[in-house]
Order: C-alpha cells, then structure tokens, then sequence
C-alpha cells in the first residue's frame, strides 16, 4: 500500500509518501513541504495548495491519502488555517478518486512511539528509524506527515479488514 500522508498548515503543509503493509518493512518515496506565503490571499493559499496536492497525488499514485484530523487549539486563527488547509487536502484527493482518512494527532504519535502524548522530537526520532532514514526529516512538518502515513499503513489495513468483516456479516443476515 503506498500511503500520502498530509500534515496540514496554511503556511507549511507537510507531505510524506510511504510504501508498507502490516508486518514488512516500511520505505519512505518522499518526503517535504508545500509553502504559501503568509502575506498572500487566503483563497491563492488554498488554490496553491490544491495544485501541490494534486501534484503529489500525480507524481506518487497513492492508494490512500491520509490527513491529521483537525483538533481544538486555542489559537483561533491557527485552527482555521489548519481546517482549511485539511479541507483542500480532503477535497482533491476525493476528486482524484482516493480513499481519505483521518487520524488523530494522539492517534499518529501511539502508532509511531507507542505513547500519544510523545513530542515533535520523539515522533521524528521514531520515523527516521522506521523508514531507516539516514537523518530525521526536516522540518517537523514532514516528519508528521510520515508518521501519519506510518500510523495509516499499520492502523488503517487492520481498519479495513474489520469494516470489510463487518459489511460481509451484515450482508449475511
């Protein structure tokens, strides 16, 4: 399964792509970030990062893009650039015919360290030796959007195979 991982922002999206199942090696395709300028429009922002995801959709081929579910921060505007940019993240990979999912950060950082309250650092040290990276990415933008990726090749498999369990014995009935 090759993953799309997308740790959204306004002014730093990070984007990490990842080829894995459940139980084998992982290995990072790519890795970085999509960049708007903070004294732009907030509508050339989103349209810039639509083109950038749509990009990585093209150029890598995922079979899933997964995104950090947007959660409650006290910094209003913050949050409404992080929603924003998550929707445009949601968007284009729906129009490009992808499944999307959704993880929360606490999620993401249980999946990759085991602990869901690790830190940045902790989350970075943990992608670079999964992915036997020769240095951590850079910068933590990217980092997260591996281990979102991470986090949907190990959760999101064992995700499927259950909806996929459950749709068959309904379907029995």
């Amino acid at each position: 399964m090759r993953v799309l991982g997308i740790d959204p922002g306004l002014t730093r999206c990070g984007f990490g792509v990842v080829d894995g199942a459940p139980g084998r090696p992982l290995v990072a395709v790519d890795h970085g970030v999509f960049r708007t300028a903070a004294g732009d429009g907030i509508g050339g922002r989103l349209a810039a990062l639509a083109l950038a995801v749509d990009a990585a959709i093209a150029a890598h081929r995922p079979d899933v893009v997964a995104v950090e579910r947007v959660f409650s921060q006290h910094n209003v505007r913050t949050v409404m650039g992080t929603a924003q940019a998550a929707g445009v993240a949601l968007l284009v990979a729906t129009q490009a015919g992808l499944p999307v999912a959704l993880h929360t950060p606490s999620e993401v950082k249980a999946a990759v360290t085991g602990s869901g309250v690790a830190g940045k650092a902790q989350v970075a040290t943990m992608v670079t030796r999964l992915l036997r990276l020769s240095q951590a990415p850079s910068p933590a933008d990217a980092a997260d959007a591996l281990a979102l990726a991470i986090c949907h090749v190990w959760r999101g498999a064992a995700q499927s195979r259950l909806d996929g369990a459950l749709a068959a014995h309904r379907g029995a009935r």
